[in-house]
């Protein structure tokens, strides 16, 4: 299952990759001039000595030191809200054929953003206890308790991606609750949480890629020159758009393998569909069993 999901969204990706400049090109333009006027606000003197104001070490004291830390949250915050606009976007282009106003925002922007910070805040909820239940038991249960406090990341995303399908859902308009979405995606939970980490290894390739690049105009370009903000402003709206890109598509497969509709608009095949909702109902089946022999007991196993 973990193939079908991570090679259809690795597809869509792929060829879907134009549709992500067409649908999110007036975010795109929003995030190069929001980070551009940052970047003119936190430039030291001699320029910034990492290429860019997102990575550069804080090394102001007092009231400047404070100011340039909030400068950086609403860097932070603001291009994190074009990323997810870009995504509702995406989303819609490729799953409805919508072409919408290039800086459309409104309710449904509203609605995404908040459905991800109670993913994030649910995936912080069951990440602490994890991790903790994992430190108590590696003094009494040596490698077991190590190997729960590895694998506390993973067991809390697993359970964060087995809801995350409300966030195209809302971009979509669709009332998916996170419960909906925690029955849909039974039976491959496991296949999304593993997916979703190659994708993070995947974006972080693309990001390291992108710092590559913009390192190599180190050799032609003056850090104070002209060109030094837009250079500065390039490295974290690259960073956004590849992860808005890659997640948008990991979430558009998902939703369309679990809304056999969008099956064909997102360039799936059927078949796919068919294999996860077998997938779905052979998980159904698996717990309607031990349910029944948990109320039968031990009469059931003689019998």
């Amino acid at each position: 299952m973990l193939l079908v999901v991570l090679s259809r969204t690795l597809d869509l990706a792929r060829h879907r990759l134009p549709t992500l400049f067409s649908a999110g090109w007036g975010y795109m333009l929003v995030l190069v001039a929001l980070n551009v006027a940052i970047s003119l606000q936190m430039m030291p003197e001699n320029g910034f000595t990492t290429g860019s104001y997102m990575m550069e070490p804080l090394t102001a004291t007092g009231d400047a030191a404070a100011r340039e830390k909030a400068l950086r949250g609403l860097a932070v915050l603001a291009n994190i809200l074009a990323g997810f606009s870009i995504a509702v976007a995406y989303l819609r282009r490729v799953l409805l054929g919508e072409r919408g106003f290039p800086l459309a925002f409104g309710a449904r922007n509203i609605r995404v953003a908040w459905k991800l910070l109670v993913l994030g805040l649910l995936g912080v909820l069951m990440f602490l206890p994890l991790l903790l239940l994992g430190g108590l038991l590696t003094p009494l249960a040596g490698p077991v308790g190590a190997l729960a406090m590895l694998a506390s990341p993973f067991v809390a995303l697993m359970l964060v991606q087995r809801m995350s399908l409300v966030l195209p859902a809302a971009a979509l308009d669709d009332e998916m609750s996170l419960k909906e979405s925690w029955r849909l995606t039974s039976g491959i939970g496991w296949a999304l949480a593993a997916a979703a980490i190659v994708v993070s290894l995947l974006a972080g390739l693309g990001i390291g890629a992108l710092a590559g690049v913009l390192a190599l105009t180190d050799l032609f370009l003056s850090g104070t020159g002209p060109l030094a903000p837009l250079r500065s402003a390039l490295f974290p709206m690259g960073a956004m758009v590849i992860l808005t890109w890659l997640f948008a598509s990991l979430h558009a497969t998902a939703y369309a393998l679990t809304r056999e509709r969008f099956v064909e608009k997102a360039g799936l095949r059927m078949a796919d569909a068919e294999r996860v909702a077998a997938r779905r109902e052979e998980v159904h089946r698996d717990k309607a069993r031990q349910a029944v022999r948990s109320v039968l007991g031990p009469r059931s196993r003689r019998d």
